[in-house]
């Protein structure tokens, strides 16, 4: 009987996203056996400086990719937006799931009703904190660390007048109770990848037992996403953002980063659903023309 192990952070939220694909798994081949090893990565470890201070989303993957090389998984799964853009090219990715809601998500402190103007906002990101700017003028804004469980207690705590999570993420909590307003992707440009969740397994392995996991529509999306911010050299500390929509065989992408006097500059790009790589890698050639002409 084939037995799989699947890697994963430890925290409640990434371990409910593995078991999304472990019950795909399942669904695929009923007499597979899986078994979840769920780990505490350096990112996971280090709380108390934001990711741009100790190294970026590299240090969310690193043990988990240590472990799929070493043959301790078989395959790790992960919020996409969370990757980093360069990657392992022993690890390739695997394949992307189905797309969950994509925006991002206000919530306020229980019992709370409207913005402390003498809080700040807390986000994880600088993309969120330079839209947030245009929303709310004048509010504060300030990076927030740990996990989902962890940041709201610092919300409730009243550190924070709010937060912005992806909503995504909440929902496959159970706390959609606690998003006070969604921001349209118009409002609020969503990060590569978000509401998708990513499969890394070894270069050349046949991971034909996730087929029913994965989803054409969100690979060819993610893939457009993560070109153009790849090509923008972006990571956790830029605050580049990237949407893409399919209709057909039409891919259709906008994309964000910010001017050197931090003004953000979007564009939108529409072509073959096939050239989505290429068309994400354009979008950022015609954005840091405009960064240019803005500087």
């Amino acid at each position: 009987m084939k037995h799989l192990k699947v890697g994963s952070r430890e925290s409640r939220l990434a371990v409910i996203q593995a078991k999304l694909a472990m019950d795909a798994v399942r669904e695929w081949d009923p007499e597979i056996e899986l078994e979840l090893v769920a780990m505490k990565t350096t990112g996971d470890k280090i709380l108390d400086r934001t990711l741009d201070k100790i190294g970026g989303k590299g240090l969310f993957v690193r043990e988990l990719d240590a472990a799929l090389l070493n043959g301790m998984v078989d395959f790790t799964v992960h919020s996409c937006k969370d990757l980093p853009m360069d990657l392992d090219p022993r690890l390739p990715l695997a394949g992307f799931s189905k797309r969950a809601d994509p925006r991002d998500a206000l919530v306020l402190p229980n019992g709370v009703y409207e913005l402390d103007p003498a809080k700040p906002i807390g986000c994880a990101s600088a993309r969120r904190a330079v839209q947030l700017k245009k929303l709310f003028p004048g509010q504060p804004v300030a990076p927030v660390r740990g996990n989902v469980q962890t940041r709201l207690q610092k919300l409730d705590d009243g550190q924070y007048a709010a937060l912005v999570l992806a909503a995504a993420g909440l929902v496959r909590l159970g706390l959609e109770d606690r998003i006070t307003r969604y921001f349209s992707t118009d409002e609020m440009l969503p990060a590569a990848g978000q509401g998708i969740l990513a499969v890394q397994a070894r270069a050349g392995e046949n991971a034909s037992y996730l087929s029913a996991f994965f989803d054409r529509d969100s690979a060819d999306c993610a893939l457009a996403e993560r070109a153009f911010v790849r090509r923008l050299d972006g990571g956790c500390t830029s605050p580049t953002a990237a949407y893409a929509t399919v209709q057909g065989e039409t891919l259709t992408l906008r994309g964000m980063d910010v001017t050197a006097k931090g003004a953000p500059v979007f564009d939108t790009i529409l072509g073959p659903r096939s050239q989505g790589e290429a068309l994400g890698i354009e979008l950022a050639e015609r954005i840091l023309q405009k960064r240019t002409e803005d500087a």
